[in-house]
């Protein structure tokens, strides 16, 4: 591949795998391990910068949220775009090699990418010796170190060879002599470590121990934003595997598209709102009529209004929007869902929800069924953590994708269907009074402040730990494991999108839905069991399925669960970590159906 090109990423891929994260690539058929630059490089490599792009989109509820004027999609080269010669123009995405060190898979010789040959224009790195002795003309490839170093603030740095040697004194070439990795035997203990040059060796047992690196300073490096760029850490830096699930926790927020946020009239406006925003009220009628002399001139046609109208209407959106409801995101769609009835369709281009009748057996249950047929969600990476997942959407304690402050941040649009549910609020407070369910949920959530305040000193917990977060967070997992085996679609499909708040904005509701970046809908398989008949049937079997667990008596007590949740363990409640919005925190199925010694502990527990 010309150019160093590295290869190909789907456009959802590039947010879960954003700024900061390591991707491993197949270079022609070479293994290369690279870190994805941050935002800066996004304008530099893939012009024109920021939001002048053409590739971008819009949910103004999730701007205001994140402080940004717009999203910028990940990229996609068009096969037209060629230079003056035809060739391709070289507009890509740009990722830096990281770890810095290879490993030759044959004399286990270890060193930093300039100790090793290279064929111009290839990313692969190889070793001349070993391959000198190969037949034809096979190479034999320098592949990434397995291990990084990396600190809970988000920097990254190669693993520190020459210190963990321990050259003897008097060692010539010290720093700048190559190192070599034998496997000698299973483990790390058989894993040695040794310069030729001094005869110094070591194992690599040990490393992962954290006393190890007591005295070992954060390098505070930052290879995704500049190759030079670092900043002052006091953090004590980890060992990871370089594929280590723990490496990257991208920081993903999302919106739904709700009306009046997602009708055409907004697509149209969408260049101009920024502006719009800005513009002073007395200005405003001025400003839209010379839009509508130009760009916005379809706009009066299409809706059959004055200048004069349209200002109203623009002017209303923007006293909504400049209003702090709207970076509730939650609370402003819950009120979405909840205000359909049976013959509700929605008119919005990319939101339609149709209310349903709710059959006599879940009436007790339930006060709102809703199949949402057609939505739009944006999901944006505002940032990522290293080593522990972030807390909390409200948690700031996260690393930035780029060096300075841009008004974007990437994301992708995506569309799908879901079933909305809302708990019937009289039952959910009755059933929540009961003192020994607080005291229950109680220790979850004393668990849980205590791990927050770790983590985030005096800043405020968001999130409360109650019976109805337990219940409405568990009721969710117990609905997509048997909407799997219902609807055609897999596990990892589904989402999960939690309302609940006992305060001002009671909320007790919940959405599970499926949505796709390569498709503008799906097949309409989850959505369809959104109706009277055939919920009623797959809540049954989703409740009689919490019943029983083939790790119980042990789970239904609690007895093998985390601090974060109560009664549940991967047979019965656990989710994909695509699925849940909560890492699998959280949980308690015996406020579903209740156990033995407590029946009424469970909020369905007479559902039949």
């Amino acid at each position: 591949m010309p150019n160093n090109l590295l290869g190909e990423l789907r456009r959802s891929a590039a947010i879960g795998f954003g700024p900061g994260s390591v991707v491993d690539f197949r270079a022609d058929n070479a293994p290369v391990s690279a870190v994805v630059a941050g935002l800066e490089e996004w304008d530099k490599s893939f012009p024109p910068k920021g939001l002048m792009n053409p590739q971008v989109i819009h949910e103004p509820r999730l701007q205001k949220k994140l402080s940004v004027s717009g999203f910028r999609l990940p990229p996609v080269v068009d096969e037209s775009w060629k230079n003056e010669r035809g060739e391709p123009d070289g507009r890509s995405l740009v990722a830096a090699r990281f770890p810095q060190w290879l490993l030759c898979p044959s004399c286990n010789r270890t060193a930093p990418p300039k100790r090793w040959s290279r064929d111009p224009g290839k990313a692969y790195r190889f070793c001349a010796d070993c391959t000198n002795r190969l037949p034809g003309r096979k190479k034999t490839f320098a592949v990434p170190v397995r291990f990084v170093m990396a600190c809970p603030n988000g920097h990254l740095d190669d693993f520190p060879w020459h210190f963990w040697v321990n050259h003897k004194e008097g060692c010539a070439h010290n720093y700048s002599s190559d190192l070599y990795l034998n496997t000698k035997n299973p483990g790390l203990s058989g894993l040695e470590l040794s310069c030729r040059n001094c005869g110094a060796s070591t194992t690599m047992d040990g490393i992962f121990n954290i006393s190890h690196w007591k005295n070992f300073k954060c390098s505070g490096k930052r290879p995704w934003l500049d190759g030079t760029s670092s900043e002052t850490c006091d953090m004590q830096p980890r060992v990871l595997q370089r594929g280590a699930s723990n490496l990257y926790f991208p920081i993903i927020e999302s919106a739904l598209s709700i009306p009046p946020w997602s009708d055409s009239l907004q697509e149209s406006l969408s260049i101009y709102w920024n502006a719009l925003t800005q513009v002073d009220e007395t200005q405003l009628d001025g400003f839209v009529e010379m839009l509508t002399m130009g760009d916005l001139k379809h706009v009066l046609i299409e809706y059959s209004l004055t200048a004069k109208e349209l200002a109203g209407q623009i002017r209303s959106r923007v006293k909504n929007y400049n209003s702090d409801e709207i970076t509730h995101i939650r609370q402003e769609e819950y009120q979405q869902f909840v205000q359909a009835n049976v013959s509700a369709k929605g008119n919005a281009d990319e939101f339609e929800i149709r209310g349903e009748q709710i059959p006599d057996s879940l009436l007790r249950y339930f006060s709102r069924i809703a199949r949402i047929v057609r939505l739009r969600e944006v999901r944006a990476i505002a940032g990522f953590t290293r080593i522990n997942p972030s807390d909390h959407s409200e948690s700031k304690n996260y690393s930035k994708l780029s060096e300075s402050n841009l008004d974007w941040l990437p994301a992708i649009e995506v569309r799908g269907e879901g079933i909305f549910l809302e708990l019937n609020s009289e039952l959910l407070s009755e059933w929540e009074s009961n003192s020994e369910l607080k005291t229950r949920a109680r220790k979850v959530h004393d668990n849980w402040i205590a791990h927050w305040q770790k983590n985030n000193g005096d800043m405020e917990c968001p999130l409360v730990i109650s019976p109805r977060y337990l219940l409405i967070h568990t009721l969710s997992h117990a609905l997509m494991r048997q909407l799997t085996l219902e609807c055609g679609y897999s596990s990892a499909s589904l989402r999960e999108r939690l309302y609940v708040d006992e305060g001002e904005r009671e909320m007790a509701g919940l959405l599970i839905y499926t949505a796709t970046s390569d498709s503008d809908g799906t097949l309409g398989g989850l959505q369809r069991n959104g109706k009277g008949h055939r919920l009623e049937k797959t809540l049954s079997k989703a409740i009689d399925a919490m019943r029983w667990c083939s790790s119980d008596p042990l789970c239904i007590h609690g007895l093998i669960a985390d601090d974060f949740s109560l009664s549940t363990c991967h047979a019965c409640t656990l989710a994909p970590e695509t699925s849940c919005e909560e890492f699998n925190r959280f949980l308690d199925r015996a406020l579903l159906v209740g156990y033995p010694e407590k029946p009424e502990f469970g909020f369905f527990s007479q559902l039949q």
